[in-house]
């Protein structure tokens, strides 16, 4: 929330044990207010939403614990960057162990699209952990690529 956006005050009811929960989660978290908490997680579920919509432009990142000794693997997961370049911004790889690597791949387009690219990867041979995280920010335009043939 900006600090110039209109603010518009709501009441709810609730049972006393979850207010009791809700107060808890404010205090253990460090919010500054019961209303930050709830921003927080009303924005969270507008995402969660947003995200199966289909054609909303979202931004996010692929989280992919992998095993790199897997034969190919190293290979299919930067196609599919190169075939999904328009979606794909940018990724990180990290050595977490001697077999295990740790990419995170940064990208912004439809979130249907997004999904099947995330699907993708995921469900390689060799992927041991995938996630894909959505939010509904995106990314400024950096420079348009031109058209592929």
């Amino acid at each position: 929330m900006s600090s110039k956006e209109k603010i518009s005050r709501i009441s709810i009811s609730m049972p006393e044990t979850l207010l009791e929960g809700l107060d808890e989660m404010v205090t253990q978290r460090g919010f500054e207010s019961r209303s930050q908490a709830i921003c927080d997680m009303i924005n969270h579920q507008i995402n969660e939403y947003r995200s199966q919509r289909g054609s909303e432009v979202m931004t996010g990142t692929v989280n992919l614990v992998y095993n790199h000794s897997t034969a190919g693997l190293n290979k299919r997961l930067q196609d599919l960057q190169f075939e999904y370049l328009d979606e794909v911004i940018s990724s990180l790889n990290v050595n977490l162990t001697n077999t295990n690597t740790l990419s995170i791949i940064l990208i912004q387009g439809p979130a249907d699209k997004l999904n099947m690219i995330a699907d993708k990867m995921i469900t390689l041979r060799g992927v041991v952990y995938g996630r894909l995280l959505l939010n509904s920010y995106i990314i400024p335009p950096i420079h348009p690529l031109p058209p592929r043939d």
